[in-house]
């Protein structure tokens, strides 16, 4: 889960208007990872472990905290409290929530995200996160500011208390490549489709994910459903104003950002999107560039060299750069004899060099990639229901009413009736919600 100080990032694009660097030099850079094999420096590591009483795991700790949905003030309680991950944005910990749970039981495991505020400026992944209600989205449920230790009492702690969910899609994918087997296409089908309902949501909010990898993709192995998670590098895009192109891990990054663009849209999270389908059904990265520069080679080296025309839908500064001219490899050479041709279609119509040629996430939910999801007695290998995948808002069918009768099938259609009064036959659209960050 990682935060880059894009705040600060962002506001001196804005201010100081952004400087070109040569693709070789933006490309050079590495982006960092969820949970990276470095840890924190070391003292800044202990500080936060003895703020969260790691030294005392079954310590009750007690604390004023906001809710995630209303902002009310109300105290929890947590105790159990262990590392689960960390980084240079700060630490991950779970932790049993036992005072101010929502939770039938009274209690429930939580994740809580800290990390050190910069007083300067407000925090963009609590401001977004406080925005977002989705089946698809990990969902926040409270946040609680902490100070440092004796030594460092002038340090403050911002903590995101988030529903704890146990795996993610790249932990699923390692384990069948472990195996030497492919993941099944249900499961496939099943995780691109909520990643794309998740990304048709946020975007329709005006919201870019930024970092959409195997990784941020939550998982309930059990139920089969996913949400995503790490919103440390989202923004709000408003068009006209620049941001910085050097975002996103390096394997799932869209050529126009590598290209350095600085006016892109939501759709290099459709990319990344296609880059996590491509790797679930290959079992390793499509496009694994060893360092920056190679990142470019390999997407040539399966997409073919960019014509003029697409550089220039990507970044026209870079219109005179020279390329190798090399023919695009067939998608279908690129997988696996028997991967359903259907698959390959989506996957190609995802990667495209031109931005605006991509599907946008609520089109690719109608490919008929996923048809078999809309079965109404399609099942888990375990043999349980799907996981509820047509539960759709006002807002969710609003983004692209003329597809409504294609999202949803005719099985659903009765329960989105009868639970959110939803008549698919004679549906008005809402208007969608816009949202600025202060």
């Amino acid at each position: 889960m990682t935060t880059r100080g894009l705040e600060e990032g962002d506001r001196r694009n804005a201010t100081d208007g952004q400087q070109h660097r040569t693709v070789e030099q933006q490309l050079e850079q590495q982006p960092r990872t969820l949970f990276p094999s470095q840890s924190l420096h070391s003292t800044r590591l202990t500080r936060i472990e003895r703020s969260m009483s790691l030294d005392e795991p079954n310590k009750l700790v007690k604390v004023l905290a906001c809710d995630g949905r209303t902002g009310e003030q109300r105290e929890i309680g947590y105790t159990g409290t262990h590392v689960v991950g960390n980084g240079s944005f700060g630490v991950v910990f779970s932790a049993q929530l036992v005072v101010g749970s929502v939770h039938p039981s009274g209690k429930e495991e939580v994740a809580i995200k800290k990390v050190l505020q910069d007083k300067r400026f407000k925090n963009r992944e609590l401001q977004i996160m406080k925005l977002l209600i989705h089946p698809n989205v990990v969902d926040l449920r409270a946040y609680f500011y902490s100070s440092g230790d004796k030594a460092k009492r002038d340090e403050v702690f911002l903590n995101l208390v988030i529903e704890y969910v146990p795996e993610t899609v790249y932990r699923a994918s390692r384990h069948y490549s472990k195996l030497k087997q492919v993941m099944p296409i249900l499961n496939i089908k099943l995780y691109v489709y909520q990643l794309l309902r998740s990304l048709a949501y946020i975007h329709s909010l005006g919201i870019c994910h930024r970092d959409i990898k195997p990784q941020n993709l939550l998982l309930n192995p059990s139920t089969g459903v996913l949400k995503l998670c790490d919103f440390g590098s989202a923004k709000i895009l408003v068009a006209g104003e620049p941001n910085v192109s050097y975002i996103c891990s390096r394997y799932y990054r869209a050529p126009e950002l590598i290209f350095g663009a600085t006016n892109y849209t939501t759709n290099i999270d459709i990319w990344s999107t296609g880059c996590v389908m491509a790797e679930l059904m290959l079992g390793q990265p499509l496009f694994p560039g060893e360092s920056g520069i190679d990142q470019l080679v390999e997407i040539i080296k399966v997409l073919g060299t960019p014509t003029r025309e697409q550089i220039k839908t990507m970044n026209p500064n870079y219109m005179e750069h020279k390329f190798p001219q090399i023919k695009a490899h067939p998608f279908p050479k690129v997988f696996r004899p028997r991967t359903p041709p259907d698959a390959i279609t989506l996957v190609s119509n995802l990667l495209e060099y031109t931005p605006s040629s991509r599907l946008t996430a609520i089109e690719a939910m109608c490919h008929p990639f996923f048809d078999e999801l809309k079965w109404p007695d399609t099942k888990l290998s375990s043999g349980k229901p799907l996981p509820e995948l047509f539960d759709f808002s006002e807002v969710e069918l609003s983004v692209k009413p003329e597809l409504i009768k294609s999202l949803v099938p005719e099985f659903a259609r009765e329960k989105l009736k009868a639970d959110r009064n939803i008549d698919v036959d004679h549906f008005t659209p809402v208007e969608l919600p816009k949202f600025s960050l202060d």
